[in-house]
């Protein structure tokens, strides 16, 4: 009976809800939306589709699920300072955002149906929420913290989500092209085009190059901070 009563237990704690969330997080991290499938589950977890379905319901639950783990996780990060300003607040939860989704590249995609479709779920008020008491702080008025917050969160989401994962129609792209080989191959492609016609794309040429995505990521949120502390 003991000895019964122990394999039941660890049979649960491989059935459990986190077990299988995880590994959903797994499988997308390794394949995309697409390698996300209850079969591919079942394999994996060594169990029957009723479970899954028992613990996390349908596929589209299951991934917008694995969607709020990974955003909720991230929505958490704090900065390094023990005394933070509002920006240094909002630059914490921007690059845990951005570092988000350069890890999980199908979470984009889901993160902006998860805000269209659920307009008051945990990921959608989790954003707003963790943004918008720092907008507060940082003293603008609040006939304007729907404004200023939004122009934040839309500023993250879209220089993120070149880090999402392509699904669909993705010919004439390489998913696995080596990122320092796609900017050599660009700025070459820049500089034959002709300096009279276009002066300011040879004038960037060799920062287009060496420039570094986290920190453009954060010049941007620093330009949309300094904006919202003027607004009146």
């Amino acid at each position: 009976m003991a000895t019964r009563a122990r394999r039941t237990q660890r049979r649960n704690q491989v059935l459990s809800r986190e077990h299988i969330i995880d590994t959903a997080i797994e499988l997308l991290d390794a394949g995309g939306e697409g390698a996300l499938t209850v079969r591919a589950l079942t394999e994996r977890l060594a169990t029957g589709s009723g479970a899954i379905y028992y613990h996390v319901g349908t596929r589209d639950e299951l991934l917008d699920t694995a969607t709020e783990t990974v955003i909720t996780a991230a929505l958490a990060t704090k900065p390094a300072q023990a005394s933070a300003t509002p920006a240094q607040e909002i630059r914490a939860v921007a690059l845990a955002l951005f570092d988000a989704i350069a890890d999980h590249r199908w979470l984009a995609t889901r993160l902006t149906l998860q805000i269209i479709r659920n307009p008051v779920g945990p990921v959608t008020v989790g954003i707003f929420e963790r943004i918008g008491r720092q907008v507060d702080a940082l003293g603008v008025p609040q006939a304007r913290w729907f404004d200023a917050a939004s122009t934040l969160v839309h500023y993250i989401l879209g220089a993120v989500s070149q880090n999402a994962r392509i699904e669909g129609d993705t010919s004439g792209i390489d998913a696995e092209a080596d990122r320092e080989e796609f900017f050599d191959a660009t700025s070459v492609a820049w500089q034959e085009l002709s300096p009279d016609d276009y002066p300011f794309m040879h004038a960037i040429v060799g920062q287009m190059r060496e420039h570094d995505d986290r920190e453009q990521f954060l010049t941007g949120i620093a330009v949309v901070l300094d904006g919202l502390t003027r607004l009146r």
